[in-house]
């Protein structure tokens, strides 16, 4: 019975070692503790919103963010971009701290994994002190800030097409080309069939009339990529195969999408805005669905720091870090730019109404360059290996 006893604690013992909560007083760990600065990015999130929906009535007590332009209306603008610095400076800080770690066992590496209390006191303090600084300085940092966003959706885009082809290089590898070649297929064919349902439907509930050029334009342009990356894919000196091209289809799709779903939905064109308009609950929905996309596709673009390393057949000791440390707090502080941009519209003289988010026609432009930007990319890095190959050969001869 002892024995049973004993053996029945030891299991016990075991799994709590490993649980995950168990995590969080077993001293630090990298795993956990990038969830935890998610938590902490996403309550800032929360809070730029309340700020900016709810917090103008106590932001007009506040006689220094009074003289901002556009009048009553652009005190949710100053909150924003007043918690976005805070964040931003708090990120960082955190990224000037653990740049260049490479041993779980340095000083960096204990700081980014513990130390809570003291980092959570540090950020409530970040959050409140952009509250007293002049409001000149604010202006400042929402003109810095569009730079950031920018670099942040750069970062986004290769860690997109880094996943991409890194899956497609997956599928095509002996190990697994044989038993994957049907569900290659698979699903390649739906990827092409989603991106044509989407082109359709677009053309339906964005571009009702023929005289909604601009949208007619962007779904048409959107369809020329599709064409045009698909070709460059299977051209036989290329010979990337259908899946990337399929995939990446799918990804210029829905960034097209969001940037038509991003005109003020007082444009006749745009039909679902109007109708997301009048449904409140809808418009709660597609807010919170927005936000909750915006933070995970930081979350995990922060730890996908090897696509941005040069030299790759590096072997990973046993004590290295999991991830790249500065760079996931990089990816969050540009991170925390991009989500006021997405909250005032890119423009900080621009209105924006409750429970909206990412509208306006700033936003609109932001995205359809985005989508241009991705497709450029994605042929580029096809037709890279060619261009090296070709003139590393003229210098040889």
């Amino acid at each position: 019975m002892e024995d049973y006893e004993s053996s029945r604690n030891e299991r016990l013992a075991e799994l709590m070692k490993e649980s995950c909560c168990s995590q969080f007083y077993m001293g630090p760990n990298p795993w956990m503790a990038r969830y935890v600065y998610g938590l902490i990015f996403l309550l800032t999130n929360l809070l730029a919103w309340a700020v900016r929906d709810y917090g103008q009535s106590a932001l007009t007590e506040m006689e220094r963010l009074k003289g901002c332009k556009g009048g009553r209306y652009c005190l949710g603008t100053e909150g924003v971009l007043r918690v976005s610095l805070g964040c931003f400076i708090f990120y960082f800080t955190m990224f000037l701290s653990t740049a260049g770690t490479r041993k779980l066992n340095e000083r960096s590496d204990s700081w980014h994994s513990g130390w809570w209390s003291a980092k959570i006191l540090v950020w409530i303090a970040l959050l409140v002190l952009p509250f007293f600084v002049p409001n000149a300085l604010i202006q400042f940092y929402g003109e810095i800030a569009h730079f950031g966003a920018g670099v942040f959706l750069l970062v986004q885009l290769i860690s997109v097409i880094s996943f991409i082809t890194w899956l497609n290089d997956c599928c095509q590898s002996d190990k697994y080309e044989g038993r994957c070649r049907i569900q290659v297929i698979l699903l390649s064919v739906a990827a092409y069939i989603a991106c044509m349902v989407g082109v359709v439907l677009m053309y339906i509930w964005y571009a009702p009339m023929p005289s909604c050029l601009l949208n007619i334009f962007f779904i048409t342009w959107t369809l020329v990529l599709l064409q045009l990356m698909a070709c460059v894919s299977l051209h036989p000196k290329v010979n990337a195969g259908f899946l990337t091209p399929g995939l990446m289809g799918l990804y210029v799709v829905f960034i097209c999408w969001c940037a038509i779903r991003s005109e003020p939905p007082t444009e006749t064109c745009n039909r679902k805005a109007e109708a997301a308009a009048r449904a409140d609950w809808l418009t709660v929905i597609s807010f919170v669905i927005a936000l909750l996309a915006m933070v995970i596709a930081t979350f995990s673009t922060g730890i996908d720091s090897k696509c941005f390393q040069f030299r790759k057949d590096e072997v990973q000791a046993a004590d290295d870090v999991p991830y790249g440390y500065g760079f996931f707090h990089f990816v969050f502080a540009t991170g925390a730019m991009y989500f006021a941009m997405l909250l005032i519209g890119w423009n900080a003289h621009h209105t924006m109404k409750k429970w909206t988010i990412d509208v306006g026609w700033t936003s609109t432009w932001v995205r359809i360059v985005n989508e241009w930007l991705a497709a450029c990319v994605y042929i580029w890095m096809l037709l890279a290996p060619l261009v090296w190959k070709k003139r590393q050969s003229m210098e040889s001869t």
